[in-house]
């Protein structure tokens, strides 16, 4: 069905971009052009300062920026605007910017072909319409980001907006799929609690992305004040704040909710879903790579990978809780 998989991409744009962002923040390119729609006053970035024209340049705003940083504006000059491009920072925050046109495009055909939809017709329109607000709420809070000068706030609204995306796209899916899941036997006791565990679980897991999003605007100051300090030395900055603990104490409640989802699925009957087992996997990977994070360095690498695996773990824990709620219970079943 078109609708099915016209979801199915957006969903994978949404995951892509967010992979792709997250490569922005850890690279601090998130600057790396400095004005919205055109880079450096260009459609296509520049790859020399000198084929940038300083013309087209909003100085007043470039100083406006360093008030935010603690600079003196009246130190901000064309020529140590023009000092300041990094071909690399540029063409990666460019990357970012065409990587959201292919989301543009398909959750604009999604809202389109919605109405084609042959089941549930109402809810589907209902929730790629939402979509499509969505994405342009969000196309205009990144250009709000740049011109904030990366403002820590707007920055986690940002990520706010990509995580209940994901969340409405994976609503879509499930309700436009040409065949029925296959059925569960399950008991009314059980099921309540695998719900409220997976609702508890998916609940935790969106307060500990937008907390991991205030601690990489962190690591975004920490990059500025603490320039050639190495990464590893930043772990003493950040563990000594609170929204680290809060953060580092809060995943245990992903774990602990995982492990009862996986110790409680086992009493469900034939076909076994996989969900659980799948989450519990990414909970563990995501750990390990918190501890990699919070005691030996703050690996680029280990940051983005911590960022979509969070995306992904969200979406799989979303479906899982739909299709819960779609099981119908039954008192006769033998389970656990």
């Amino acid at each position: 069905m078109i609708v099915n998989r016209l979801a199915w991409v957006t969903l994978i744009c949404v995951i892509i971009l967010v992979v792709v962002g997250a490569t922005v923040r850890v690279t601090g390119s998130g600057l790396g052009c400095p004005d919205w729609p055109t880079c450096w006053g260009c459609l296509i970035p520049p790859t020399r300062a000198d084929q940038i024209d300083v013309n087209k340049l909003d100085l007043d705003k470039f100083k406006r920026q360093a008030v935010k940083k603690g600079i003196d504006p009246d130190t901000i000059t064309r020529e140590t605007v023009l000092e300041s491009f990094d071909p690399v920072q540029t063409w990666i925050e460019f990357g970012n910017r065409l990587t959201s046109l292919p989301l543009g495009f398909s959750v604009l055909f999604l809202a389109l072909f919605s109405f084609r939809a042959k089941s549930n017709r109402g809810w589907i329109v209902a929730l790629s319409w939402l979509s499509l607000l969505d994405v342009v709420a969000n196309a205009i809070m990144g250009a709000v980001v740049v011109r904030s000068g990366l403002q820590p706030g707007i920055i986690t609204l940002h990520m706010a907006l990509a995580f209940l995306l994901i969340a409405v796209l994976v609503t879509v899916i499930w309700l436009s799929r040409s065949q029925p899941d296959s059925k569960i036997a399950i008991e009314p006791a059980l099921k309540r609690r695998l719900l409220i565990v997976s609702m508890i679980f998916f609940g935790c897991l969106f307060c500990e992305g937008l907390m991991g999003s205030q601690l990489r605007e962190q690591t975004d100051e920490l990059a500025k004040a603490a320039e050639g300090i190495a990464r590893d030395q930043w772990i003493g900055e950040l563990g000594s704040t609170l929204i680290f603990k809060v953060h580092r104490t809060f995943s245990w409640s992903l774990l602990i909710t995982a492990g009862l989802m996986l110790i409680w699925a086992r009493g469900l009957g034939q076909p076994k879903p996989a969900e659980p087992k799948f989450i519990f996997g990414m909970v563990v990977a995501m750990m390990v790579m918190g501890i990699v994070l919070g005691h030996i360095s703050i690996f680029q690498v280990v940051q983005v990978l911590h960022v979509g695996t969070t995306a992904v773990l969200l979406a799989v824990t979303w479906h899982w809780v739909i299709r819960l709620c779609s099981i119908k219970p039954n008192s006769a079943t033998a389970g656990g």
